[in-house]
C-alpha cells in the first residue's frame, strides 16, 4: 500500500504518527492552523467529523494526487464535550469528571483525495475505575496531558492503572481508528 499512494498527515499528534508507522504507511506531516470551533447544535459524533472535515478543507486547493488525512478526537461524558485541557488544573478537573464513570471517545476522520471528502467516525466506550486525587495529580504532574482529549492517554500510566475495560477500538481511543482507516485507504489503492 505505501508505494502506491502519498499521504499527508495533517496532525502533530505523535500517537497518530506512531499508529500510521505501525500500519506501515508512508506519510509526511503538513500542518495548517485551523479554527476548531463548531456549531452548538451538533452531537459529539458530528463534532468530531465536522472538525476533521474543517481541517481537511484547509488543504483542498493545495493538493491534487496526494491523500490528506485529518482527524479529531473528543471525549464525551455526562453531556459534556472534553477536548484538550488548557491548564493542569483543567486537566485535573477533566479527570475528576471521568473518574468512576463510562465515557465515549469519538474520533472523526476525513480522507481528502482529488477534492472528494470521505468522512467517518468511530466510537469507543471507556470504563474508568474511581481514581484518587493523588493518582490524578500524579498523572497530570508527571505526564502533562495537555495535548490529549479528555486529559489522558490510554497508553500511559493512567490508562494502564485506571481503565477497567474498553468497548470498541483501542486505537480509536489512542486517536485514530486504524481498522476503519485501513479499509477506507484500501479503496483508494
Amino acid at each position: 500500500m505505501n508505494n502506491r499512494i502519498k499521504i499527508i498527515l495533517a496532525s502533530k499528534s505523535p500517537r497518530r504518527q506512531e499508529l500510521l508507522r505501525l500500519m506501515d504507511v508512508d506519510f509526511r506531516i503538513v500542518l495548517k492552523d485551523v479554527d476548531e470551533s463548531y456549531p452548538d447544535n451538533l452531537t459529539p459524533e458530528e463534532i468530531a467529523v465536522y472538525i476533521a472535515e474543517k481541517k481537511a478543507k484547509a488543504f483542498d486547493e493545495s493538493v491534487d494526487d496526494e491523500i490528506v488525512l485529518t482527524a479529531d478526537t473528543i471525549v464525551s461524558v455526562d453531556g459534556h464535550i472534553l477536548g484538550k485541557p488548557e491548564t493542569k488544573a483543567h486537566a485535573v478537573e477533566m479527570l475528576q469528571m471521568l473518574s468512576g464513570k463510562v465515557h465515549k471517545v469519538i474520533t472523526g476522520v476525513c480522507i481528502l483525495h482529488k477534492h472528494k471528502y470521505n468522512l467517518f467516525h468511530d466510537v469507543s466506550e471507556v470504563f474508568f475505575r474511581k481514581l484518587t486525587t493523588e493518582e490524578i495529580n500524579f498523572y497530570v504532574d508527571k505526564y502533562e496531558p495537555l495535548d490529549k482529549a479528555g486529559a489522558y492517554g490510554i497508553q500511559e500510566w493512567i490508562g494502564l492503572t485506571g481503565i477497567e475495560r474498553i468497548d470498541g477500538s483501542y486505537t480509536n481511543v489512542v486517536g485514530l481508528p486504524t481498522e476503519k482507516l485501513y479499509q477506507q485507504l484500501m479503496r483508494l489503492v
